[in-house]
């Protein structure tokens, strides 16, 4: 009884607050297809989140292409690098920018600027054509923030480290020392090229704790607030 009436507390507030219902009704402030052209979703996330499972399923329901992988491949085929090499070093999920520079630089005439400039016009025109989701990279220090849901996704630690350890196939003390070391390579990356703490909330319209919340609860909630964006933002 009592878990019952505070599901449905919860479920009233969230239709208060985004004027979406739960059960999939429409309401008076359903967006339309045009409402959603020029939208994108910025997904940040703390390492051992399921970044890559809530994403996939915000993008069927949407019909919206997800974008993670493909991005160092689209630098690469700009920078003229070889894609394995940049794929491999995107996902180790190190500064892979700079051990890039370091690794091929000398031999492509590459340098930091460049490289950052290529992922910056990359991200940009992701958004620009809009309709997409787009894991990590920056792109929610990137894009516009009048038409970028800007997500965060977060969660207890342990849990994390176990998500990790079974991602990466090793005992839970090598995955712990990693996901911090790989949070502090994310949080140094963003630092010096963007100039921000990627744990403030004020850079986010939206945090979610992937240990109280499911992927699927996740989704309803990511698209529950771009619907109310997108209305908000609707030109008068």
């Amino acid at each position: 009884m009592i878990a019952s009436s505070i599901l449905h507390r919860h479920a009233e507030a969230l239709e208060h607050v985004f004027g979406y219902r739960l059960n999939g009704q429409k309401t008076d402030v359903e967006p339309s297809e045009t409402d959603l052209d020029r939208f994108t979703i910025a997904l940040s996330r703390e390492v051992g989140t399921p970044e890559q499972e809530v994403a996939r399923e915000v993008g069927e329901r949407l019909g919206w292409p997800v974008y993670d992988r493909e991005i160092p491949a689209r630098i690469a085929e700009q920078v003229h690098l070889p894609l394995r090499a940049v794929a491999e070093i995107d996902e180790r999920r190190q500064n892979w920018l700079l051990e890039c520079i370091s690794a091929f630089g000398a031999h492509h005439d590459l340098s930091e600027s460049r490289y950052f400039h290529h992922l910056v016009s990359v991200i940009r025109s992701m958004g620009d054509r809009g309709r997409c989701l787009i894991v990590g990279h920056g792109a929610g220090f990137i894009l516009p923030s009048r038409t970028t849901l800007r997500v965060r996704l977060i969660g207890d630690r342990e849990r994390r480290v176990s998500a990790f350890a079974r991602s990466m196939k090793t005992d839970r003390a090598t995955a712990a020392h990693r996901l911090e070391e790989v949070n502090r390579e994310r949080g140094r990356f963003l630092r010096d090229h963007f100039h921000v703490d990627p744990t403030q909330p004020d850079h986010y319209d939206l945090i979610l704790n992937t240990s109280q919340w499911s992927i699927s609860e996740c989704a309803d909630v990511i698209l529950h607030a771009l619907h109310h964006k997108a209305v908000g933002h609707k030109p008068r």
